[in-house]
């Protein structure tokens, strides 16, 4: 399943030196970590949780010290510094909600839950800003621990599935407004930091998730990869273009998917247009990777070396095996932002102990977010990218309100409504604010009606949806206007301040939304 460990195309920069390799100094922290998760892996289950024990009351003391939102907490569950963490203390801690994630950043005295001092050798910190995908943006610090932590699962990732390092990747996704490649993709030299200065390996060409899904199909076959990284429904949409067309994508050795829940579906798609396996990872910008598919089975590991994860019921408690529950969430290595407790808003089902022998537990399936795919009015489709509004006003575009949460519904093929939780209904100036929002991260102008709320419904299966389309496959059918003639909005890149500084950077693209707007760790 894995290449063994002297098949690893090692980057080397030491002069004369090919074999052994010695890597160059982040690399061999990258590895050394690899070494120890290779093992670590393979630990009874109460081995691993022993260590998580551990590790937890390194985060909780200092979160006690550092962090002004958790001191009143944690004294509430009875524990005081110095004294031992026990199942008891951990199970009267509350459930940090994402809405007490959301109002800690927008305090004016600051964010409670920064921390106030991070230990120097944890390296540089920089924010991480959801896109909402619950409705409800929200910022977090990393730092370059974290990310080590990110890279390291990377290659774990890479590693279980067996990955060719020397194809190409292809990678449609959403980029940070800066960052973003141009309207015909781009192409960086190695499949991303986790990989660039410590393996080798092949191109990795980029394009926005923007483009339609024709476009898309246009450039893939341009690209003739051999890895496709993507989301599950743009997945769904580019492999029923292809069986349409009767076409496959000659190279393409496997599919990945991210940052949505995976319907069955999407793996049955893969197969039936291109004949090939699809393989999923479950993360948040909020705290990295929380599980990995398994390389023999189409369930998940639990990533226990990197997080504490909790599947509980209404009342809080541990889900059984084959129980589904929400997905609460306690990060071990950050120290800048130490999320404790932390609700994601989705659900998942606890599986039983895995054939494969990994202590790491089971996840069946993730009930995560579900994105619909947006129709423009020539009938084309596209993943509908709302970007995380504060970006979009730092690049340029125009200030939005402050919005507790929200949700797009396409209605038709020219109309949407936006349904919006915030403390007060917004302006005419704010309302045409959110409406160029729209057109700009959308690519068209559709008629906008705004419908205040005081929450955001969730789907009958329970889940959080951004964007939500009511349109169906017959409506899209239905579309007489000519397809060269609309749908391809002008509203430019460079009206909202997009910038050509930073497209040397975006080869660093790798994985979901857990790594958007990461800069590389110190010695890159």
């Amino acid at each position: 399943m894995s290449p063994s460990p002297g098949a690893l195309p090692i980057e080397t920069t030491t002069t004369g030196i090919e074999w052994p390799v010695v890597p160059q100094p982040r690399a061999a922290l990258v590895l050394g970590l690899l070494f120890q998760l290779e093992r670590s892996q393979w630990l009874p289950v109460d081995v691993i949780e022993g260590h998580q024990r551990g590790q937890l009351a390194r985060v909780v003391e200092h979160a006690s010290s550092t962090v002004a939102f958790y001191g009143p907490r944690l004294a509430e569950t009875g524990w005081s510094p110095g004294q031992e963490l026990t199942a008891e203390h951990w199970r009267r801690m509350p459930v940090l909600r994402r809405s007490e994630l959301q109002e800690a950043g927008l305090r004016a005295a600051g964010n409670a839950l920064l921390s106030r001092t991070v230990p120097a050798e944890h390296g540089p910190q920089f924010p991480q800003f959801t896109s909402g995908s619950t409705g409800r943006p929200v910022q977090t610090v990393g730092t370059g621990l974290t990310q080590l932590f990110w890279a390291c699962l990377t290659l774990r990732d890479h590693l279980w599935h067996g990955r060719d390092f020397t194809r190409k990747l292809a990678v449609i996704r959403q980029f940070t407004l800066a960052a973003a490649p141009p309207a015909q993709g781009s192409m960086g030299r190695n499949w991303g930091s986790a990989t660039a200065g410590v393996l080798r390996t092949g191109p990795c060409a980029l394009l926005d998730i923007d483009r339609t899904v024709r476009e898309q199909a246009a450039w893939l076959r341009q690209q003739q990869p051999g890895y496709l990284l993507t989301y599950p429904s743009n997945v769904v949409a580019l492999a029923r273009h292809f069986s349409d067309l009767g076409e496959r994508l000659p190279g393409l050795v496997e599919v990945r998917t991210f940052g949505e829940v995976l319907e069955p579906r999407a793996r049955d798609a893969c197969r039936a247009a291109w004949d090939v396996p699809l393989v999923d990872m479950y993360s948040s910008q909020e705290v990295g990777y929380i599980a990995l598919q398994c390389p023999g089975h189409e369930h998940y590991h639990v990533q226990s070396e990197n997080l504490l994860v909790e599947i509980l019921d209404d009342d809080d408690r541990p889900c059984p095996p084959g129980g589904v529950g929400r997905v609460v969430v306690t990060t071990l290595h950050n120290f800048a932002t130490p999320l404790l407790r932390y609700e994601l808003g989705d659900f998942a089902e606890v599986g039983a102990p895995c054939p494969c022998g990994r202590g790491l537990p089971v996840l069946t399936r993730v009930l995560g977010r579900q994105r619909n795919m947006l129709t423009l009015p020539d009938g084309d489709q596209r993943w509908p990218n709302l970007r995380d509004p504060a970006e979009f006003a730092s690049a340029g575009g125009p200030g939005l309100p402050p919005l507790q949460q929200f949700q797009v519904v396409q209605r038709s093929l020219t109309a949407l409504e936006v349904l919006l939780v915030c403390p007060r209904p917004l302006g005419s100036d704010e309302e045409d604010a959110m409406r160029a929002y729209l057109a700009v991260t959308l690519g068209h102008r559709f008629d906008v009606t705004f419908n205040y709320v005081p929450e955001v419904p969730r789907s009958p299966g329970g889940k959080f949806e951004d964007f939500r389309s009511d349109i169906g496959r017959s409506e899209i059918g239905r579309s007489e206007i000519g397809r060269s003639e609309i749908g391809r909005s002008e509203i430019g890149r460079s009206e909202i301040g997009r910038s050509e500084i930073g497209r040397s950077e975006i080869g660093r693209s790798e994985i979901g939304r857990s790594e958007i707007a990461i800069p590389p760790v110190t010695g890159q």
